[in-house]
């Protein structure tokens, strides 16, 4: 079974490429456009793993962390911060924030399913012939 993962960014390019990077490697991909929209469908389809962008609509990707982080039902599940912050200390903040992982923009595609299964169980990576 395919892991589920939830893509909270609203930035409609960078959502379409994180889609299909991750689709195109066999994973069912949630995809929200807002902070509220990505708590909700976390709710009620809870994801294997949620990659949120930092600066967002409705609630930033610090809020939902927090969020995400107070609710027992949700608060294992890994998220990774994916975002074009990139100075000297930002990496330190979201991981102190509750993050999981960083990710700057702009995104590696060549490299980014593999940085990104490493937040998943093994048992819920996909294989891919000789990576």
């Amino acid at each position: 079974m395919a892991a589920r993962i939830l893509i909270a960014e609203d930035h409609p390019a960078s959502l379409e490429l994180l889609r299909y990077l991750l689709s195109a490697n066999g994973y069912d991909i949630l995809s929200a456009e807002d902070g509220e929209a990505a708590l909700e469908l976390a709710r009620r389809h809870p994801p294997d793993l949620i990659i949120c962008d930092l600066q967002m609509p409705k609630k930033n990707g610090y809020e939902v962390v927090r969020e995400l982080k107070r609710e027992p039902a949700l608060a294992a599940i890994p998220v990774v911060a994916v975002t074009a912050f990139s100075m000297i200390g930002d990496r330190e903040q979201v991981l102190a924030a509750g993050f999981d992982g960083y990710l700057s923009k702009p995104i590696e595609p060549e490299e980014f399913v593999a940085l990104i299964e490493q937040y998943l169980p093994p048992s819920l990576r996909q294989q891919h012939g000789g990576r």
